[in-house]
């Protein structure tokens, strides 16, 4: 047996796991020499796709002048350069980058300025608002202002309270839209609201819309509720846009950012927000700076590789190909509506997901490991949250192998109706 410890992977069922020798494009080429569709992206993070040329010559280069470097009162080039860039292509009122690690990380980062941001004006604040069926991340704060639930039941007691609106489903935007308001008239007023922009990825892929997405804004905006968005899964031309909160017209006063940000090639977070909550950061009053580090805050090779990420994003026709992909999807997802055993199809930008058996099942639905071995024999990488089957792959996929994907998903639905 392997000494390694696999996340969010029950090793008491003994399911096979891949050994990956190579990855190129949309695919990851295993040691037993199958080459297997990476049809989420090997969850979500690559958007160009595996190895990409202009990002691995990035990395090779940053890789001969840098190693790591403490950024607790230094700095290097790559941040600096990719600071500057995610300003220039975020909202203008954001207008500081906050480095860290995941998207975890920089939801925890987020929560942690805004509370520092209401201590540091002697207004002190401690609630945070959520939205039902979230997902931000699996540390302490993050899972706090997550779904409760099988997630993180364990850890239930060292979780902090939270104020939660209902998912804005169809015909129930108004009553998330009036909870989320009732909340921001109490006293103490909340601190921030936190949500995902347009979907829920781990909450099932649940999308609503832009018009709701623009209310809660405004909403937050008239009670002096800081609003925080996470678009660290969002981000990057998954939802159609650059970064979802552009299709609602709406800038966050804190953004969060990972996954995409280097193209998926290293780990690497920021977490952007407003003048204000620098400026209530900022004194001579040492206590008052932003006590927030990890070791490897700001890596120069992630930075550097990020950096050149902004610039494909910049040279190249990005959002022509992000339309192309969502088109491609939208035509895989006509092909298999109206089939007994699906429910639900949907899509926003590149992401499309359909339902098995009314998704009744939830993330630990016996459905869900039937999934994602029928798909595994097909060479396919796809992983079912529940019975919620979703696809998003790198914006380079090639039109057969996507094909292939969705005539999978149909084969599946044929089964399960067989069986039925």
């Amino acid at each position: 047996m392997s000494p390694v410890w696999h996340p969010f992977t029950q090793h008491g069922l003994n399911e096979p796991i891949p050994e990956v020798v190579r990855t190129e494009g949309a695919a990851l080429h295993t040691a037993d020499g199958r080459r297997v569709i990476d049809a989420i992206s090997s969850w979500w993070v690559i958007t160009h796709g595996h190895s990409h040329p202009r990002l691995q010559a990035a990395i090779r280069s940053a890789s001969e002048r840098f190693d790591q470097i403490i950024f607790a009162g230094w700095t290097h080039e790559p941040a600096e350069s990719l600071a500057r860039g995610l300003v220039d292509m975020t909202p203008e009122p954001l207008q500081h980058v906050f480095y860290s690690d995941s998207g975890s990380t920089a939801v925890e980062v987020a929560l942690k300025m805004a509370l520092g941001f209401w201590a540091n004006t002697d207004r002190p604040r401690h609630r945070i608002v959520v939205m039902q069926h979230s997902y931000h991340g699996d540390t302490i704060g993050t899972m706090s202002v997550g779904e409760r639930g099988v997630f993180n039941q364990a850890y239930a007691p060292l979780l902090f309270d939270v104020a939660t609106v209902p998912f804005p489903a169809a015909g129930m935007e108004q009553a998330s839209l009036d909870a989320l308001d009732a909340f921001c008239r109490q006293e103490p007023k909340p601190a921030a609201f936190i949500v995902e922009p347009l979907i829920l990825g781990a909450g099932g892929m649940l999308i609503y819309s832009a018009e709701t997405l623009r209310a809660y804004a405004g909403i937050c905006a008239r009670h002096g509720v800081l609003f925080i968005a996470d678009e660290v899964m969002t981000g990057w031309g998954r939802t159609g846009t650059l970064l979802a909160c552009e299709q609602a017209g709406v800038s966050p006063d804190i953004l969060c950012l990972s996954k995409g940000l280097t193209g998926g090639a290293l780990p690497l977070a920021a977490t952007l927000a407003t003048a204000p909550i620098f400026e209530a950061h900022r004194s001579t009053d040492r206590s008052k700076m932003f006590f927030h580090s990890s070791s490897y805050t700001a890596n120069p090779i992630a930075c550097a590789v990020a950096a050149e990420n902004l610039a494909i994003w910049r040279d190249e026709p990005m959002l022509d190909r992000v339309t192309a992909l969502g088109s491609a999807q939208q035509a895989g997802l006509d092909c298999i509506a109206g089939h007994p055993a699906l429910s639900n199809p949907r899509r926003l930008g590149t992401i499309a997901a359909v339902d098995f058996d009314g998704a009744r099942g939830g993330y630990l639905s016996g459905r869900g490991p039937w999934l994602k071995a029928f798909f595994a024999e097909r060479d396919l990488l796809v992983r079912p949250l529940g019975d919620t089957v979703y696809v998003m792959p790198p914006y380079c996929i090639d039109p057969a192998d996507l094909d292939r994907v969705w005539q999978a998903i149909g084969e599946a639905a044929d089964t399960i109706d067989a069986q039925d």
